[in-house]
């Protein structure tokens, strides 16, 4: 299974730089960055809750399932 971040998506949508996000998250623009090319394990749900709530966007605007080709 693979879980696909559309965070750099959603920001351009928004027309949100990396910085006015990380301030308005809290979060380093480092460990957004990583957040937003997809270089991340897992992702707290405080911090979600964050990128959400300073897009206006739901957590499945940022996130997108795609099932191995092997699964189907």
């Amino acid at each position: 299974m693979s879980i696909i971040l559309r965070l750099d998506r959603v920001m351009a949508d928004r027309k949100m730089s990396l910085n006015e996000l990380s301030e308005k998250v809290g979060v380093t623009n480092v460990n957004l960055s990583k957040i937003k090319t997809g270089k991340i394990s897992a992702i707290r749900f405080s911090t979600l809750e964050a990128i959400c709530k300073a897009l206006n966007c739901q957590p499945g605007d940022i996130l997108e399932y795609q099932p191995d080709e092997e699964s189907q």
